[in-house]
């Protein structure tokens, strides 16, 4: 495909602007750099010990693997700088200072569910991915949260050791029937709902609490809704399936085990810490809980005898995800996740960057490039971020209803690159925005500016300047419609070298002036129309202008970008 490309003579005569196209000379079009929001994923650092089939599917796909396991805090900061990605199970730990020492590092792999050994907050300031395997041991879990229900109810593990010890002690070890009995889980993600499929099948009713899940969602796989306050007085078992974040922590306490029924039974086999310890040995030993069923502990290995003494609890070592198969599965999923994301495919388990997620789909990865380009043509106006910098993204059409998220993290990450000497991407970007002072305000209107569909204002304010830009998606190209209300007479296309400016002069009084500014190469041109404030003016070049300020004279406003 070819396109036209003006060079501007310098004799131009500035009374026949149009004779500009017999002026025109033909070059092939330079297509744009790809916007493919694909990571570099060249080398990746396993640092646990997992299936081999880990290392088996990043090496098939081109990454170069290396396994060092049980290495020390200060050996994992030394090595860490050299790789792109880590692999993790439960035993290392990803601290601040590891993220921070990895200069190179652009995501991190749970193979498995919990990710309280990473710290999230500082991966996420430095850009830096987390993803975890949401669905890789949950059969496993599962299995292991039923069997332990069973062994609490007919007393299995303490049955077992008495007749180890050579004593046949029926009466002592009398159980009780789940039929009819009442479960109760608190947290009805994928794992709460298997525990409630298999319970149920023992007959047992099932309620539960989930504060994402609503009361008819829970009812599809019947499971009754409740209040965590309506749920203490009711249940038989109380079983938990969340992670362990500050409103779960200590959940089950002093005042809730009180409010409990009389010899209620307990499992955790999520996280340590999601039981005050000390409140269950209380209620253990005044009767208050008949049993606990504990998989994970405040610390691994617990040392808590008072806990892991108690004739009345019965203790696995975090097995909860120790099966063969599940091993085998989140060593291969978190592979392919990582295969996946390098490939620009998806992001599939990431827990710290929805936006990042969103623009690698392809009908929306436009619109992020949209608004990445809004954000940094609006600081190109009103001035770099600043304390009292305020932006607002409103989002205008149908189908960008639910888009404000990820738009706002696109805008401020525009914004952001000109103020922060960090690598900013769509990770990183709200959190880099808020220590400056600056968060995006996120509206919605149906109907759209100038009857755009689908189309994105950002209006930023910083002291005495503002601006309110407005674009939408044509094909795959973000293009900029207005600003401040002034309507481009034909698409302006925010991608490569432009050339944005405010005149009181007539076009071709500006592009005179271009040429003596070395702006000799134009691959499109398209301005407002005038008006007293004066007419805004898009440029976009084959290569940026050398001399800008030469055009001082002929505009009161004058901003380059790459795009």
């Amino acid at each position: 495909m070819i396109t036209t490309t003006w060079r501007i003579p310098p004799l131009f005569c500035l009374h026949r602007l149009f004779d500009l196209r017999r002026q025109a000379v033909f070059y092939p079009r330079k297509r744009l750099p790809s916007m493919k929001m694909a990571l570099s994923l060249k080398k990746v650092l396993i640092s646990d010990a997992m299936s081999p089939l880990c290392a088996e599917v990043l090496q098939a796909n081109g990454i170069v693997v290396e396994t060092k396991t049980k290495l020390t805090k200060e050996e994992l900061i030394a090595q860490i700088p050299n790789y792109d990605g880590l692999v993790v199970r439960s035993a290392t730990k990803v601290t601040a200072d590891v993220i921070n020492a990895a200069t190179n590092l652009k995501i991190i792999g749970r193979a498995g569910t919990g990710v309280d050994n990473i710290d999230i907050p500082a991966a996420s300031r430095k850009g830096v991915i987390v993803m975890n395997t949401p669905g890789g041991n949950t059969i496993s879990a599962v299995e292991h949260t039923c069997a332990l229900i069973c062994a609490l109810a007919r007393h299995i593990p303490q049955a077992h050791m008495s007749m180890r010890e050579g004593r046949w002690d029926r009466k002592e070890y009398m159980g009780t029937e789940l039929y009819g009995k009442t479960l109760a889980i608190i947290g009805l993600g994928r794992i709460g709902r298997e525990v409630a499929a298999r319970m149920q099948s023992f007959g047992m009713k099932t309620i539960g609490f989930d504060p994402l899940v609503s009361a008819e969602e829970a009812a599809e796989f019947n499971v009754r809704w409740l209040s965590v306050e309506d749920i203490w007085p009711v249940a038989d078992y109380i079983t938990v399936h969340v992670p362990l974040i500050p409103p779960t922590k200590g959940m089950l306490n002093d005042a809730s085990l009180a409010k409990c029924k009389k010899g209620v039974r307990v499992l955790n086999v999520a996280r340590g810490g999601i039981y005050d310890e000390d409140a269950l040995v209380r209620a253990l030993d005044s009767g208050q809980c008949g049993g606990a069923a504990l998989d994970v502990f405040v610390e691994e290995p617990p040392t808590k005898t008072s806990l892991t003494q108690h004739p009345n609890v019965i203790l696995t070592p975090h097995l909860g995800a120790s099966t063969k198969e599940a091993q085998i599965r989140v060593a291969e999923e978190i592979a392919q996740q990582f295969v996946d994301a390098s490939n620009g495919k998806s992001l599939f388990g990431a827990l710290n960057a929805q936006a990042l997620s969103n623009a690698l789909e392809p009908e929306t990865r436009p619109l992020v490039n949209l608004g990445q380009a809004l954000g940094l043509l609006a600081t190109s106006i009103v001035g770099s971020v600043k304390a009292d910098t305020k932006v607002q993204v409103i989002t205008y059409g149908d189908n960008l209803k639910d888009a404000g998220k990820y738009l706002s993290a696109a805008v401020l990450s525009g914004m952001v690159k000109s103020k922060s000497s960090s690598n900013v991407n769509l990770v990183n970007a709200p959190v880099l925005a808020k220590e400056i002072g600056l968060q995006a305000v996120t509206e919605h209107m149906e109907l759209a500016p100038s009857n755009l569909s689908n189309a994105v204002s950002v209006v930023a304010t910083a002291g005495a300047f503002s601006c309110k830009l407005s674009g939408t998606v044509m094909g795959t190209s973000p293009v900029l419609c207005e600003i401040d209300g002034s309507t481009f007479q034909g698409p302006a296309v925010l991608a490569g070298h432009l050339l944005l400016y405010k005149t009181q002069a007539a076009p071709a009084e500006v592009l005179a002036s271009l040429a003596g500014a070395g702006a000799n190469q134009i691959l499109s041109f398209t301005s407002t129309c005038g008006s007293t404030d004066g007419s805004w003016g898009y440029l976009q070049l084959v290569s940026p202008l050398p001399n800008p300020e030469s055009l001082n004279g002929q505009t009161t406003f004058t901003t380059q970008l790459s795009l």
